[in-house]
């Protein structure tokens, strides 16, 4: 699971648009912890103001072409604040977290007045640092992403950059931690709505209609936060989660299973040492989960200051190898790795060989625990759930913190790519049965696989055509600077990070312009 990629590839800059045709006084110092979702500064300290002019100027560079191919014009001047807020870690700690409040301005009556809120949750960064709120020359294609899809069209948007980052007081990140990423984005909101307006000259204000979306992680936590607030009685007017490993304790399973993820030493680690931080029982000892040349320090590694290529180069983490190229027993050979689905099986491979990073003893236990207490949903399909008695302490951690098992009341779009290699679809899908069985034949739930086939009638037709085409004209480029598999890594390479979000995100723009 990894966060937007730098900018979005020129190449599908191109494809697309040819298919179109701070400041302030803190009260951080009182002796008592303030209450959660308590804003930490008053007012939040400015960033920045992009107007719509500057706005569309960005868009214009060549390596964003795509977001002017995909959003209408900005309309609406963008200011964007960083503000802080009290909240709390995986263990229920008090702590500090963070977040960009994006508040359009501008004379157009979309600008100004009684506003929708957006409230967004960003993809994996293992940068201590990333803070989202910069719009404007950096590599944070999401915060730009934010201000042309929402902001700029007059939503207010409220990002939290999540605790264990930025000015966070936590040493870690309660990764993929359900109870508290959802408490964080509540917070972030609590607080951002009490920022508003941000200033006596700015008439913006909170217009009561509220939605969620996020991508990757992101989507995760997004579902996460539409559920916890429909269990507290709190409005939500939809929710549009992308790319989410939703089905989390399926996803885990399938990992184990030989089907190793791209970017899986990053995001194995963020879980175990973030539910060993949050939980205290998913192991004994680091040493019992990961090889000695990493074991030491590692559940103070990620986020980090300092980059993933020089923390591979340190030797801190391996880039790639998950498991070891030796099987764990010889019953599992043929998963080691596993070979289907063929169309993934070169990223399954990646994720096997020398240096790797999780012992083959704990690979053993693990699928020795999913074989006697299998998943409901996967790979084959039972209840639909999570296995019912998982004996491992992480299979439980797992089981605790997949989002099978409720069903949104009010719209609810689901999107994404069937070919991920890094957020596997079949979490959309497990959720999507889920919900086919669960849900009332009326409940307002949309999935949407951008990587499909566009047909008579469809929506979504325009965007599915759009990103079939921007997938042929990278693996065209690929195939001209010499590729000799016909673009095909090139695709998987650029598919989570760079192909998929931002045609996600017209398709969720557009449905929440429906609600």
């Amino acid at each position: 699971m990894v966060s937007f990629g730098a900018r979005a590839i020129s190449i599908v800059s191109v494809l697309v648009l040819a298919a179109c045709g701070g400041g302030g006084s803190s009260d951080s110092g009182m002796s008592a912890t303030p209450p959660r979702g308590t804003l930490l500064e008053k007012p939040p300290g400015l960033v920045t103001v992009v107007s719509a002019v500057d706005l569309l100027a960005e868009l214009n560079a060549p390596e964003n072409l795509q977001l002017l191919a995909l959003v209408t014009a900005p309309v609406c001047d963008v200011a964007v604040h960083h503000i802080r807020y009290q909240t709390v870690g995986g263990a229920n700690e008090a702590t500090t977290a963070s977040a960009a409040l994006m508040v359009p301005t501008g004379f157009d009556p979309k600008c100004t007045g009684a506003r929708p809120i957006v409230l967004y949750a960003h993809g994996t960064s293992t940068d201590r640092a990333f803070h989202i709120a910069s719009v404007q020359g950096s590599d944070n294609s999401e915060g730009l992403f934010l201000a042309a899809f929402f902001a700029a069209q007059g939503y207010i948007v409220v990002a939290p950059n999540y605790a264990g980052y930025d000015t966070s007081t936590l040493g870690y990140q309660p990764y993929l931690v359900a109870d508290q990423e959802s408490k964080d984005m509540i917070d972030a909101l609590k607080a951002a709505r009490s920022a508003l307006p941000v200033s006596s000259a700015m008439l913006t204000r909170d217009g009561g209609r509220l939605f969620i979306t996020g991508y990757s992680q992101g989507g995760y936590v997004a579902m996460a936060t539409h559920r916890a607030m429909q269990s507290a009685g709190m409005t939500v007017t939809a929710s549009a989660p992308m790319s989410g490993p939703y089905a989390l304790a399926a996803f885990v399973d399938a990992v184990f299973a030989g089907e190793v993820n791209a970017s899986g030493p990053i995001s194995a680690t963020l879980l175990l040492t973030g539910y060993q931080h949050s939980y205290m029982n998913t192991y004994a000892s680091p040493g019992d989960v990961f090889e000695p040349q990493y074991a030491s320090g590692i559940e103070a590694l990620l986020p980090s200051l300092t980059p993933r290529s020089d923390l591979y180069a340190q030797g801190k983490l391996p880039p790639n190898a998950l498991f070891s190229a030796t099987p764990p027993a010889a019953e599992f050979a043929d998963l080691t790795p596993a070979t289907q689905p063929a169309n993934l099986a070169p990223v399954f491979a990646q994720g096997f060989g020398t240096g790797n990073l999780i012992t083959n003893g704990y690979r053993l236990s693990y699928l020795e625990d999913a074989i006697a207490n299998p998943d409901g949903g996967w790979p084959t399909t039972t209840s639909g759930l999570p296995a019912a008695n998982p004996a491992l302490p992480w299979r439980q951690e797992l089981k605790q913190n997949d989002l099978r098992s409720w069903t949104p009341t009010t719209p609810t779009l689901l999107c994404g790519g069937n070919g991920d290699p890094t957020v596997f679809w079949l979490n959309t899908q497990l959720m999507q049965g889920y919900w086919a069985v669960q849900a009332p034949a009326s409940a307002p739930i949309g999935v949407l696989d951008v990587d499909s086939s566009a047909s008579a009638g469809d929506p979504y037709s325009d965007i599915k055509t759009r990103f079939a085409a921007a997938r042929l004209l990278v693996a065209a480029d690929a195939v001209a600077h010499g590729a000799a598999d016909g673009g095909a890594a090139a695709v998987r390479d650029a598919y989570h990070a760079t192909l998929v979000p931002p045609f996600c995100l017209a398709a969720v723009r557009s449905f929440f312009s429906e609600q």
